[in-house]
């Protein structure tokens, strides 16, 4: 069956979140009902087309049970990728969970870099440039939108 394993064992609060342009951090915590020895082990796939490939680096809580992961060299495409948690213990099967995500949508932008300030006193006005952060995904030619905050003293 789909679903085998014993109910609340599966990981919950999955999420993931792709930083510094091609870092990926991954974190979960532990089925509700999952007995104490249960180990986790995640697997993904960017496309359809890619091989699935295990964690190479765990992040462990206190009872060095798998509780997160970090992927290096990340590229964003187009399609999905999915995400599967499988779990074992030696008291019972543990259920498994799985997710297709759009990675694009859990890119945490870098801030604009190189702002430059020009303000002329006599015109009573300033000009701020700025440039685009680094993103790894393909759609480079995106619209983004920024909100300045001007504070006077």
């Amino acid at each position: 069956p789909v679903f085998a394993g014993m109910n609340e064992s599966a990981v919950e609060n999955f999420s993931c979140v792709i930083y510094n342009i091609f870092l990926m951090n991954c974190t979960w915590q532990a089925g509700r009902d999952a007995p104490a020895d249960t180990q986790y082990f995640l697997y993904w796939r960017k496309s359809r087309e890619d091989n699935q490939m295990e964690c190479e680096l765990y992040i462990k809580d206190e009872n060095c049970r798998n509780m997160g992961c970090i992927f290096q060299n990340v590229i964003i495409g187009i399609e999905k990728a999915y995400f599967l948690v499988n779990g074992s213990s030696k008291d019972s099967l543990i259920q498994f969970y799985d997710e297709y995500i759009d990675l694009y949508k859990i890119e945490k932008l870098m801030p604009p870099s190189n702002i430059v300030v020009n303000c002329d006193e006599i015109k009573n006005d300033c000009i701020i440039q700025w440039q685009q952060p680094q993103i790894s995904h393909s759609n480079k030619d995106m619209c983004f939108k920024y909100e300045i905050n001007i504070k006077y003293k």
